[in-house]
C-alpha cells in the first residue's frame, strides 16, 4: 500500500493555506509520508544531537537546547514555502496527540538520515527550497554549538569536535 502524499500547496491538515500567506507554487513538489516524516522529523534529532555531550563535547545545558529551539522557530520566517511548511508541521505535533516514538540515534544514523532527506530533496523540491532547508537544518546545528553556559554565545563553536559535528553535518546535508 502506497503512503499518502502530502502536497505543499495545503497544510498538513489538508486545510488551504491561511489568508495572507501566499501558497506553494503550483511546481512544488509532493512528499509521501515517509518523506514528510523524515523532513520534518530532522531538525529536532539534530538538536539532541547537537545538545548531546560526546568525546571533546561540553555537557550542554538549557541555553543551547533553547537555542536550537530558537532556531526552528526561526525557520518561520524564511523565504521557503518547504521550510515554512516544516516548522508549521512541527508545532502543529504539539496538539497533544500522541506521536510514534522516535529512538535517539547516534551519529551515524543521523548523517544517513540527512543524507536521505538531502536525495529527497534533490528528487522532489525546488532547488531554493532544498538549499534553505539544508541551510535552516544546519543552523539548528550551529545555535546550539555556538551556545554556551550563562547564556552567552560564542561566533565560532565552542570545540574542534563541535566543528567536525557541523563539518560532518554539512557534508551529510550536501553543503560542503
Amino acid at each position: 500500500m502506497l503512503a499518502p502524499e502530502v502536497p505543499m500547496s495545503h497544510s498538513v491538515a489538508g486545510e488551504p493555506p491561511s489568508a495572507g500567506r501566499r501558497a506553494a507554487p503550483l511546481t512544488t513538489a509532493v512528499y509521501s509520508a515517509a518523506e514528510w516524516e523524515l523532513l520534518i522529523s530532522l531538525p529536532g534529532r539534530v538538536l539532541v544531537a547537537a545538545a548531546a555531550p560526546g568525546p571533546g563535547r561540553p555537557e550542554r545545558g538549557v541555553m543551547a537546547s533553547l537555542a536550537g529551539l530558537d532556531a526552528v522557530a526561526a525557520g518561520r520566517a524564511f523565504d521557503s514555502d518547504l521550510v515554512r511548511a516544516v516548522v508549521t508541521a512541527i508545532y502543529a505535533r504539539h496538539d497533544g496527540t500522541p506521536q510514534p516514538v522516535e529512538r535517539l540515534t547516534d551519529l551515524v544514523d543521523l548523517l544517513a538520515a540527512c543524507r536521505a532527506a538531502s536525495r529527497v530533496l534533490g528528487r522532489r523540491a525546488d532547488p531554493a527550497d532544498s538549499a534553505a532547508y539544508r541551510q535552516w537544518v544546519q543552523s539548528v546545528a550551529a545555535r546550539v554549538c555556538r551556545a554556551v553556559p550563562g547564556g552567552r554565545r560564542v561566533d565560532q563553536p565552542a570545540t574542534s569536535a563541535d566543528r567536525r559535528f557541523l563539518d560532518r553535518l554539512g557534508a551529510a546535508l550536501g553543503l560542503g
